[in-house]
């Protein structure tokens, strides 16, 4: 049986069970990358370039991990996901920039996603089946079977990206830790801040809790249109969980270099501000020290604390 590799990065927090069931379904076993560890960051450094964001620099590193392991590996090239919005630019370019700059590889995957221009997912999988030398039935079968189990996405994080033995207890100070999925999920990136938080019994609330249709609503309440798909996700999660009251507060995570993060940040600090929530921004790249993390997280708790406590309500943003 061929081998897929996929790369443990970017959008493999938001889509691996889907594609596992998909691959699985038509033949192909997948191999994922070992979880981001200091290996694998400064191999992406040396495969990529500078100005890369942390995420993009990490994933080149998986794919580096991957590359003589494997048949294949599997880099979609993921345009737009709804119609009139689109992806980080540097996810549309993701596979140009690791062709070209990884050595040695085997054959890249990198089926165009483009769902503005096509009628649904669908079209995108039969073309990785037609690449992969199977047929439109076929693909299409797998592609439904895959995607007719969305709970099994839940579970996954669940089991998987969580820390272990994590538990909601009521009562207790109710964080939400925002960020794209690749901030928030990857423990190496973010310094195991979920597991830093759950050890200090704090709850934690993600966007991915949420469905899209609670955060394409929510994300409507910005006065303009945002036409990046993930950066609504994450002011669409802000705007629920803040205007519903049922955060305490907000932990931002966000990448050195990222025009997206910069401006989101922005919007979501306005939010928590307008709303009394407390809101810290954690900015994050390879140069970031984990002291530095542990501080201000001690420093942001400690605030609320004593916050609420005083019921002072000042202002925690500036």
């Amino acid at each position: 049986m061929k081998k897929i590799g996929v790369p443990r990065g970017m959008l493999y927090y938001e889509n691996f069970p889907f594609w596992k069931d998909y691959f699985n379904e038509i033949g192909y076993e997948i191999v994922v990358s070992k979880k981001t560890n200091k290996d694998i960051l400064d191999n992406g450094i040396l495969n990529s370039v500078d100005e890369a964001c942390l995420p993009v620099k990490i994933i080149h590193g998986h794919v580096d991990y991957l590359k003589d392991k494997v048949d294949y590996i599997f880099v979609p090239r993921v345009v737009s996901l709804y119609k009139r919005e689109y992806c980080c630019p540097k996810i549309l370019g993701l596979p140009e920039m690791i062709k070209n700059s990884i050595e040695d590889l085997p054959e890249i995957i990198d089926t165009i996603f483009d769902l503005d221009k096509r009628s649904g997912l669908e079209s995108g999988y039969r073309d990785v089946g037609k690449y992969l030398n199977v047929s439109n039935k076929e693909s299409s079968k797998a592609y439904k079977k895959a995607y007719s189990q969305k709970e099994k996405y839940n579970d996954w994080i669940r089991a998987e990206l969580l820390p272990m033995n994590y538990k909601f207890r009521p009562n207790n100070i109710n964080i939400l830790v925002l960020g794209h999925s690749y901030n928030v999920f990857d423990d190496y990136i973010n310094m195991g801040i979920l597991d830093k938080l759950s050890k200090r019994n704090i709850n934690i609330y993600t966007a991915e809790d949420l469905s899209s249709e609670h955060i394409r609503k929510f994300s409507s309440y910005t006065k303009k249109r945002l036409f990046w798909t993930h950066g609504r996700r994450i002011v669409g999660a802000a705007n629920y969980y803040i205007m519903n009251k049922e955060i305490d507060g907000i932990i931002f995570l966000s990448s050195f270099g990222c025009g997206l993060d910069s401006v989101l940040t922005h919007m979501v600090s306005r939010q928590s501000t307008i709303y009394e929530v407390p809101f810290m921004n954690l900015t994050l790249d390879e140069q970031t020290g984990e002291a530095g993390i542990n501080t201000r997280l001690e420093a942001f708790l400690d605030m609320m604390k004593w916050r609420d406590k005083d019921k002072s309500y000042i202002s925690t943003f500036r």
